[in-house]
């Protein structure tokens, strides 16, 4: 299986040394989902793989919505979706399905203005725009938040996922969570009826590259892809009625109010590790924010389990050290005990 990755590059990641025994060798483990956190996933699959003799781990970044098909499908060892599943994706899987969050990161709305540094969109004006409402860029609610800023007479060009996406998951949450009338006319969703003016791009590296070549664009993609490519990232107003920027911190603070339910996923014992921030409080959060999940069978071959339980501890204790410096957010202490001892139901 061939890897995908962030600018549409290609590489496949083998061991080379480590400490598993012979019956352990040769052992190939496939994986596919979400694009959203692949830079991160690529890395540590790489590192894992060198350090583990015998073992290679191969992921494809997809998108969300491909990574539960070939799940449900049983074409991979594992996915990753930032939506999750659903309880009726669940359902599907003979198996049984541990859902493991493996790390988190933020939606950002990058956007290509010349001239413009910095710019800030209130909480009342950004889903009029990913609705269609707002079609210019010197509207006067957006020059109103923007004072001294020279916007242009200038087209707003929105570029959407074409794909099933969780980062359009966890986005079109958040605007209908803020704006009714945005889940009325677009939805909620990995896939949603967008304006049909809108550009459609394949995956965040698509979607990074096409608002890169657009001059007037404005659409979502992971942070990181944007710190990569050096994209401008738009200051948003969150519940508090801040104006935050994308950060590390701001990162942080979104995610402090998560609490995951006190249940067990349907028709299982594994623990129900799925929690959504559509609109997270605090002073500093930044408001768009999200968990990413890990989908393993629950029931399968004995070697596999042993080295994807290990891939899973690898994520959790080197792998949390490698997210900052990559714009990921590490997991607080108490989820990553909670996924710890998920990750042991992997059998």
């Amino acid at each position: 299986m061939k890897t995908s990755i962030l600018l549409s590059a290609a590489f496949v990641l083998s061991g080379v040394a480590g400490f598993y025994p012979a019956q352990a060798q040769d052992l190939r483990l496939t994986g596919s989902g979400a694009s959203f956190p692949f830079p991160l996933y690529s890395s540590w699959f790489k590192d894992f793989s060198r350090q583990t003799q015998g073992v290679t781990v191969d992921y494809q970044a997809k998108g969300s919505g491909a990574g539960i098909q070939d799940f449900t499908n049983n074409t991979v060892d594992f996915a990753a979706s930032d939506a999750a599943m659903s309880d009726e994706e669940i359902a599907k899987i003979k198996q049984g399905v541990v859902l493991l969050p493996m790390t988190a990161g933020e939606i950002v709305l990058s956007y290509n203005l010349d001239g413009v540094r910095e710019l800030k969109l209130p909480r009342d004006v950004y889903p009029d725009i990913f609705a269609g409402k707002i079609a210019k860029w010197n509207d006067p609610k957006i020059a109103a938040a923007n004072p001294g800023v020279k916007l242009p007479d200038q087209n707003i060009t929105v570029v959407a996922r074409s794909d099933s996406s969780g980062t359009t998951y966890v986005f079109t949450g958040h605007l209908s969570e803020i704006n009714p009338a945005f889940k009325s006319s677009v939805g909620h969703g990995t896939t949603v009826q967008w304006p049909t003016a809108f550009v459609k791009a394949p995956k965040n590296d698509g979607v990074t590259a096409t608002i890169k070549q657009t001059p007037g664009a404005i659409g979502y993609i992971e942070y990181t892809y944007a710190i990569a490519t050096k994209q401008p990232m738009a200051v948003l107003q969150n519940k508090a009625g801040h104006y935050i920027a994308p950060s590390d911190e701001s990162g942080k603070a979104a995610l402090a109010s998560a609490a995951f339910p006190d249940k067990a996923l349907p028709g299982s014992d594994a623990p129900d590790l799925r929690v959504w921030l559509f609109d997270p409080a605090g002073d500093n959060a930044y408001p768009i924010a999200t968990f990413t999940w890990m989908l393993f069978y629950k029931d399968q071959d004995d070697a596999k389990a042993k080295v994807l339980r290990d891939l899973v501890e690898y994520g959790l204790t080197k792998g949390q050290a490698m997210a900052p410096k990559m714009g990921y957010i590490p997991l607080p202490d108490s989820v990553i005990a909670q996924v710890k001892k998920a990750a042991a139901l992997i059998q």
